[in-house]
């Protein structure tokens, strides 16, 4: 039996030799329709990886109450947010000092988008964001301390005037190399001293995470005061198991902040961190939906393309089909010699369509910062799909061959 499949083989591929060009520019075709389908889904698994990495960065496993929803602008997706009334300083502390659950909570609010920063001759352009918040803010927000350290529960009840400036302020200000840590310098119109510089973040969605500054919630209240400020609440478990636990805890502790009465929907939001990346996602599978589409017509006519080479390989080897039945073999044999080689025929297109997706799909990863994916699961799905064009393809050529007279096939011209 193995050394029947050999001979078959070995004849296939002899066959596709034979007519080289004619067997390449099937193999292309199915090769395109492979590369489409790999190179456009590990495109995707490239994206969510970076979201993913992304989003995570920015506080994983957190939990956001805030008195307005997010706003989705993805695809046709086009939400407005539902604004309540504001969340005030009291209501935030009492939550965060009556919140029982083991988890870290953190008080914050946006104090201006428009400061501008200077450290002797040199300021940085008005776009300096500054973010307010208690010592918890910097773990429940995902922020890292590359350089010097964040500021303690003491600066922060005390209202010191300490910053920790992110990485693109530094660059700015520092040009000769200075060590930030223990400098004074100006925001907005008063002064404090650096105790810390933030890891580099770099841009996403369309948003420069360096070109922020982290203060004191107390001292923001005094230097920053904004008319009618709504904070926000961070609310970090201890493990991410806990935290659909730990947002019920959350939603039934904030409404009785709020004086919520049970049959009364809640007048704010609580949202996980990782609400954002799921919404992107859910968009993405419209492109995945795309991809499966073209690759399939393109295989499609791959099968097609791949069938007609079959029929005219039959009618030009009929001969040969009657020499082989005259010594001796049947049409199980006959057929399967047909079938392998237009299963030959599929998996030489199969492998350089996943070949060439794979490299596009990782360009696209390298474009958008990711690392580089492997897609064991789309590599297997092109086999897969190649070997069932090549079944889809051959069997009529393959039966048609089988069911061929030996005699009227010995004297065919």
């Amino acid at each position: 039996m193995n050394q029947l499949f050999i001979e078959n083989l070995r004849i296939s591929i002899s066959a596709v030799r034979s007519h080289m060009l004619r067997s390449m520019l099937t193999v292309l075709i199915i090769a395109f329709g492979i590369m489409a389908l790999v190179g456009i889904l590990t495109s995707i698994d490239a994206i969510k990886y970076f979201f993913n990495e992304n989003f995570a960065a920015m506080g994983a496993n957190t939990l956001t109450i805030r008195n307005r929803s997010i706003q989705i602008h993805v695809g046709g997706d086009n939400r407005k947010p539902k604004y309540f009334p504001v969340i005030t300083y009291q209501q935030a502390t009492q939550f965060k000092n009556e919140y029982d659950f083991h988890a870290a909570v953190a008080i914050f609010y946006f104090a201006t988008g428009n400061a501008t920063v200077k450290f002797s001759t040199q300021k940085t352009n008005p776009n300096v964001r500054i973010f307010a918040g208690d010592e918890n803010y910097m773990s429940t927000s995902g922020d890292e301390v590359d350089k010097g350290r964040a500021f303690s529960a003491t600066e922060n009840f005390y209202g010191s005037a300490v910053a920790v400036i992110g990485a693109g302020i530094r660059d700015i200000l520092f040009k000769n190399k200075e060590n930030p840590v223990g400098q004074i310098i100006t925001l907005g119109s008063a002064k404090f001293r650096v105790i810390g510089v933030l890891k580099s973040k770099g841009s996403s969605i369309g948003i420069n995470s360096d070109n922020s500054c982290i203060i004191p919630l107390t001292t923001a209240r005094e230097y920053f005061p904004r008319a009618d400020v709504s904070y926000s609440i961070n609310v970090m478990p201890s493990s991410s198991q806990q935290l659909d636990a730990a947002m019920g805890e959350a939603m039934g502790k904030f409404r009785i902040v709020r004086k919520i009465k049970s049959y009364q929907e809640p007048d704010f939001d609580i949202s996980k961190s990782d609400v954002v990346a799921k919404l992107l996602f859910n968009q993405l599978r419209y492109l995945s939906l795309a991809a499966k589409i073209i690759g399939g017509i393109t295989l499609f006519g791959a099968a097609i393309g791949l069938m007609n080479i079959m029929l005219v390989s039959v009618t030009e080897r009929t001969q040969e089909i009657g020499i082989r039945k005259a010594l001796g073999a049947n049409k199980k044999t006959v057929r399967n010699q047909f079938m392998i080689e237009a299963v030959l025929i599929a998996i030489m297109g199969g492998t350089l369509g996943i070949i060439l997706g794979i490299a596009i799909g990782n360009l696209v990863s390298k474009a958008v910062g990711s690392s580089f994916i492997v897609p064991w699961e789309w590599i297997t799905l092109g086999y897969i799909l190649c070997f069932l064009v090549a079944m889809a393809s051959g069997i009529i050529p393959a039966n048609k061959a089988a069911r061929l007279d030996p005699i009227e096939s010995l004297r065919y011209e």
